[in-house]
């Protein structure tokens, strides 16, 4: 991928090796020894992540499709978007399709691929795919074996109340809220499809930085 601001090598640091630290049920950790702009040498330890999406599900009365899930980490019961990681070999599209199904039992009729974002810079190479699902019909969810979720739904401003008040903190959930306010004021266009398109492939979400 070409980057958009050119003349940024004075910043790039340079991968020598990897040494891994941890490959877990969940989890993929790794440390790479680097060589910084100035020619002195570091380490750099960060988590390595399949890539995921998350889906913004509308409605036909205009309501969102969310979730409250407990998240260990947090010690609580967090509101979010429906998402989930991508499978081997699993495309975008078909992942945002499979997870909306299986954690809510909703389908829908017309997708659009909205953007990308990249929760958490410092420590993981994560990518999350958002994209958008509209002429939902409602079936029968299929959650994973210990997985426990509550399925809810909210207008776009009780969302935009629980951002401004705390009550949702999940980072990708505020992007997604960012997102769905500026279509929704017309400043950012989607391209809906009954079979859209999905992103190109970002080999680098499987590869070290």
């Amino acid at each position: 991928m070409t980057d958009c601001i050119k003349g940024d090598d004075h910043l790039r640091e340079t991968t020598l090796g990897r040494t891994e630290l941890l490959n877990g049920h969940f989890l993929h950790v790794v440390r790479d020894a680097v060589r910084l702009p100035s020619g002195r040498d570091a380490t750099r330890e960060y988590v390595l992540h399949p890539g995921a999406v998350m889906v913004i599900g509308l409605l036909d009365d205009g309501q969102l499709v969310l979730e409250r899930q407990y998240r260990h980490p947090m010690q609580r019961v967090m509101i979010e978007f429906p998402a989930g990681k991508l499978d081997a070999g699993e495309g975008s599209l078909a992942c945002a399709r499979r997870e909306l199904l299986e954690e809510t039992g909703y389908s829908a009729r017309e997708w659009a691929f909205a953007g990308r974002l990249a929760p958490t810079i410092a420590y993981s190479n994560e990518l999350i795919d958002i994209w958008f699902a509209r002429g939902l019909s409602l079936g029968e969810r299929r959650l994973d074996d210990g997985e426990f979720l509550d399925v809810i739904t909210a207008t776009p401003a009780q969302l935009n109340d629980w951002c401004r008040c705390g009550e949702v903190v999940d980072g990708k959930t505020l992007v997604g809220a960012l997102w769905l306010l500026q279509v929704q004021q017309g400043a950012w266009a989607l391209e809906w499809s009954t079979d859209p398109e999905p992103p190109l492939a970002d080999n680098s979400r499987h590869e070290g930085s």
